[in-house]
């Protein structure tokens, strides 16, 4: 019930409008302690702060709440799925800013109101409602014209800040030519393609308010639309007449939305100054923090932050992980975080009544740890079995949904056959909106998995933090960062594995058949250890300074690599046939040729066998045994051989290409074929290489050859379907722009800033040949020193690779290094930094651990030292294809295409266009990528990517 009475003033403001508007009108802004993003938080307190100071003269309120969305999903998408789908997600650096302006508008004093369910334009127009019935006032602090139906004078009126400009009845009629009350209608009829409002086709504002002036209101013009002269618009009338109705609910303002705080909560109050001068001093407003100290008289910031910070600590009822998410707290408390697991605490949840109470106590802290279990670990077609969450340690609980009873299995361990669980059609319901809902972090494990099960069901779950990306972030290079490995690393704590509940080899069973007690010991234990591990590492974010890498490089990423993965791309198999059964006769050949030469028939794909007839037979030189006793026949020697000039050896490598190409590619790729999508679907990795690179598996599309005819061929078997183009979009020799900027190597970023080839340009001056006329030969060696160079080539590998001497291949590096002195030098700096330091960095921040830097072996430490040297190139490199990819979804939507990324390989990135969106697709492509540094530094080499389209893969590359 409203308290408000006559003669009460309320203001409400729309909170996302003032983030949105601080953000555009301030460039970005980092916290320098960390590096987080702060600007649009900064613009929103300083707009606030005036706000609140000019609200102090003259027509003061006596009721002050600013309202924020909750979520993206309201009743608004059950009307109409798809109302506001074509929005561009938010931009990267402005997500984590989010929760801080809530945050902010607490520490000013003001309440801060959502809804799951509603848009904050509902919550504004029920409380403005309220307002009315009791005699009082509200002014609405926003320009955004869908407020405007609520207009009513005396009584309801928009107040634009940024113009102050009160918006009353009469600017209402000057911007839609009807009153507040027909807005409703005009709306309806014009239909709003931000919005995603279908509306009428070909009828606008202005042609909208002549027909609402002329019949009255929507359904009265629908009702006579027969009526209308005009034979199109009379025919668009009547076929989009259902269309006018949906647009119409959609853009009515529902006031009586189910609120939960009333506005006698509302009442005007003076900040907690302490709580206001902590929450700035944290976020490192340094002119703000000195306005409150002014303001309030307070004389030692420090000694307050001090008070806050250690009141906080001391507060059991604080959880420590709220204190991180919130960025005004203290670090987590070790004790909970390291209590022993116990799974007799956990809780097997079977009815809605339940789960309500879990989500609720998810929902009063503001995080939740999620986990799935499936039938597959194919996201894209498993079944789900059920959810765990977990929200303290040795808080969790698991609900069962697709357990089914094999053979009378007792799944409840009770001796009873009934299974006791929830249909996964209200279990997903229930879920729905505490996933989708922006005030709830949720939180997981390799969440890229979880989160495509979610989409694959209707739910995009949002906001998220992977505990997988923290651990990479902060230690790769270190460990691995399965959940596993870092429950015994950090907890020493074993979890329960995969096998101890579904068994092994010819006794295995999948999840859905694993009886439910043990269901809910294995699933609530992994979001329990999940929990733990982010209050373990959520802080060592922020105090190692990497809280700007996972924000920015890593956690965005993961939905877009999900939507990738999701989209799959087409093959063809037939195709796919016809080379496997080419390269099943070119081996044939290569078998009948190495026979010859051996003088014997053998098993070509026997190491021993192999090994036998090299050492054994042939007394071939470099022959090793393992610790088998058989001889070793891996790559590297069988390629030494060959570049002996043993026929024999290199026969066996050709043969080995074709095999493997068969195997894993032209026999392989059609049993990925999804039955339901027709197309392939890859699995891409986040976490993989220390350097950041993305690897992809089931199927693994990075390894495809493209240097051979046979790698070609295979990408041409991918294809784009009918009506549309696969378009290739690669940088153009990355690394070494990357290598002349981070070097400094003042030749080569003048031969990129003349657009030299560049490895002709480095023959010429290594070998002393003109570049004119030079021999395909010259430019290919000084293109293979060039490369090698970047990843600490020896003279050994480098005379392997050019199949020359090694004196050779020694002479041509010190030329290079004579050449370009300053090469040198950046190699021994960077491998005196990592010895010192344990790691190197890219130009971003990531950084690649280098453990064995000090090694006493020398082939250890000779390959620390080359991974040194590569890892600030190939990892920067990796940041800024990352950046590209995490733009690239919202730059397309705001280009109005509707081609979609697909695949990335290295440097390279994938899409499929409509034939008549390539051009454009193209262009967006090409700027996103070239400007992917930016704004975080500008290089001193330019980056450039060419893109071209084609009917496949190969052919646009």
């Amino acid at each position: 019930m409203s308290t408000l009475k006559a003669g009460d003033h309320l203001y409400l403001i729309d909170g996302s409008g003032y983030l949105f508007r601080a953000y555009h009108a301030l460039p970005p802004l980092t916290r320098k302690s960390d590096g987080l993003p702060t600007g649009a938080v900064s613009g929103y307190c300083n707009m606030l702060w005036k706000l609140l100071e000019d609200m102090k003269d003259g027509d003061k309120p006596t009721h002050l709440a600013v309202i924020f969305d909750a979520a993206k999903q309201t009743f608004r998408n059950d009307i109409y799925p798809a109302y506001k789908a074509n929005r561009p997600p938010a931009p990267e650096d402005l997500i984590p800013q989010f929760p801080l302006v809530r945050d902010a508008t607490r520490a000013f004093g003001v309440a801060c109101v959502e809804l799951p369910g509603f848009e904050a334009d509902d919550l504004i127009a029920t409380y403005a409602r309220l307002a009315r019935e009791a005699g009082a006032r509200c002014t609405i602090v926003s320009s955004d014209k869908d407020l405007m139906q609520l207009v009513e004078d005396g009584k309801v009126q928009l107040f634009d800040t940024m113009k102050n400009k009160r918006i009353g009845s009469a600017e209402v009629m000057e911007k839609f030519g009807v009153p507040p009350s027909k807005v409703i209608d005009v709306q309806a009829l014009a239909g709003d393609s931000v919005d995603n409002v279908p509306g009428v086709p070909g009828i606008g504002i202005k042609t909208a308010a002549e027909l609402i002036n002329t019949y009255g209101d929507l359904e009265t013009l629908l009702t006579r639309a027969g009526e209308i002269k005009q034979p199109k618009r009379r025919e668009t009338l009547q076929v989009n007449a259902e269309n006018a109705r949906v647009s119409y609910r959609l853009v009515r303002l529902e006031d009586h939305a189910t609120i939960t705080e009333q506005p006698d909560s509302f009442a005007v109050r003076e900040p907690v100054a302490s709580e206001l001068v902590a929450f700035l001093t944290a976020m490192e407003f340094a002119s703000l923090t000195k306005r409150a100290i002014a303001h309030y008289g307070i004389s030692d910031a420090d000694a307050v932050v001090a008070e806050v910070g250690l009141a906080a600590e001391s507060n059991k009822q604080v959880a420590a992980a709220e204190a991180v998410k919130c960025e005004v707290g203290v670090v987590a408390h070790r004790d909970a975080i390291l209590a022993p697991v116990d799974h007799s605490k956990y809780e097997t949840v079977t009815n809605p009544e339940r789960l309500d109470w879990w989500i609720s106590r998810a929902r009063a802290q503001g995080y939740v740890a999620v986990d799935t279990e499936t039938t597959s670990l194919d996201a894209m077609q498993a079944g789900l079995c059920g959810v765990s969450l977990a929200i303290a340690p040795n808080e969790a609980c698991y609900i069962p949904c697709g357990h089914v009873p094999p053979g009378g299995l007792d799944l409840m361990g009770g001796g009873e056959t009934t299974l006791t669980q929830m249909r996964e059609a209200v279990l997903l319901d229930q879920l729905k909106l505490l996933l989708e809902d922006d005030s709830v972090l949720k939180i997981g494990q390799n969440f890229k998995y979880d989160f495509t099960i979610f989409q694959q069901r209707g739910i995009r779950v949002t906001p998220i933090d992977d505990t997988m990306l923290m651990s990479y972030v902060l230690d790769a290079g270190l460990h691995g960062h399965g959940m596993d490995e870092l429950s015994e690393l950090h907890f020493q704590h074993k979890p329960i594995s995969f096998s101890e509940v579904a068994g092994k080899g010819k006794d295995k069973i999948t999840f859905d058949c694993v009886p439910i007690p043990e269901a809910t010991r294995y699933s609530a234990e992994d979001s329990d250890v999940t929990l733990r591990l982010w209050m373990l590492l959520k802080p060592r974010l922020l105090a190692e300074k990497k809280r700007t890498v996972y924000e920015t490089l890593e956690r965005p990423l993961l939905p877009v690599l999900a939507d990738m993965e999701r989209e799959g791309i087409t093959i063809d198999p037939d195709l796919l046939r016809r080379l496997s059964n080419d390269f099943a006769q070119s081996m044939a050949g290569f078998e009948k040729e190495i026979a010859e030469l051996a003088g014997e028939t053998f098993n070509v794909g026997s190491p021993k066998q192999l090994g036998d007839i090299l050492f054994g037979k042939m007394k071939l030189p470099g022959g090793q045994k393992t610790k088998t006793g058989a001889w070793s026949t891996d790559a590297s020697v069988l390629e030494d051989l060959a570049a002996q000039g043993h026929e024999l050896p290199q026969k066996v490598l050709e043969w080995r290409t074709l095999s493997k190409l068969r195997g894993t590619y032209t026999d392989a790729l059609p049993t990925y074929i999804n039955p339901k999508t027709g197309r392939v679907h890859t699995s891409f990795a986040m976490a993989a290489a220390a350097t950041g690179r993305l690897a992809s598996t089931d199927p693994n599309i990075q390894n495809i050859p493209i240097r051979t005819a046979e790698g070609r061929k295979i990408r041409q078997a991918f294809i784009a379907p009918k009506g549309k183009k696969l378009i290739s979009a690669d940088y153009s020799q990355i690394e070494l722009r990357l290598f002349a900027h981070i070097a400094n190597i003042p030749e080569l970023r003048k031969a990129f800033a003349d657009g030299l080839d560049i490895h002709a340009m480095t023959a010429s001056e290594i070998f002393g040949v003109p570049v004119e006329g030079m021999p395909g030969e010259v430019r290919r060696r000084a293109k293979a020193i060039n490369f090698g160079i970047i990843y600490g080539i020896s003279s050994f590998g480098l005379a392997n690779q050019l199949g020359i001497g090694r004196g050779e291949a020694d002479e041509y590096i010190k030329k290079y290094f004579q050449r370009f002195p300053g090469i040198r030098d950046y190699m021994e700096t960077t491998k005196a930094y990592a010895r010192e330091h344990g790691y190197v960095e890219t130009l971003f921040g990531r950084r690649v651990h280098i453990r064995e830097i000090n090694s006493k072996q020398p082939g250890f430490r000779g390959g620390a030292e080359r991974a040194a040297i590569n890892a600030p190139i190939q990892g920067t490199a990796a940041d800024i294809i990352r950046r590209a990819m995490i733009r690239m979804p919202g730059a397309l939507a705001e280009a109005g295409l509707s081609s979609r990324m697909l695949l990335q390989v290295h440097d390279e990135l994938v899409f499929e266009a409509c034939d008549a969106e390539v051009e454009k697709t193209q262009a967006v492509a090409v700027k996103v990528m070239e400007q992917a540094p930016l704004p975080v530094m500008q290089l001193s080499v330019k980056l450039t990517v060419e893109a071209r389209a084609a009917d496949n893969w190969d052919a646009a590359h």
